[in-house]
């Protein structure tokens, strides 16, 4: 039954995100920030998951 209820949580903040993401980009004049902070968000994620896996891998190297 808990894992209904983190599924329902996850989804109703998918939603939230998106629904708050298309009012800023069609209804304001926030639209074109508000593309070019998700674009630049997605490169650093990007980047930060690359230096995660590159150090898992020098730990995974050390522990041998």
């Amino acid at each position: 039954m808990s894992a209904l209820k983190g599924l329902v949580k996850v989804i109703l903040g998918i939603l939230l995100v998106i629904i708050a993401l298309f009012v800023a980009v069609k209804y304001s004049g926030w639209g074109i920030a508000t593309l070019n902070l998700i674009k630049g968000g997605i490169i650093l994620t990007i980047i930060f998951i690359g230096l995660i896996f590159f150090m898992l891998g020098i730990t995974d190297f050390k522990n041998d």
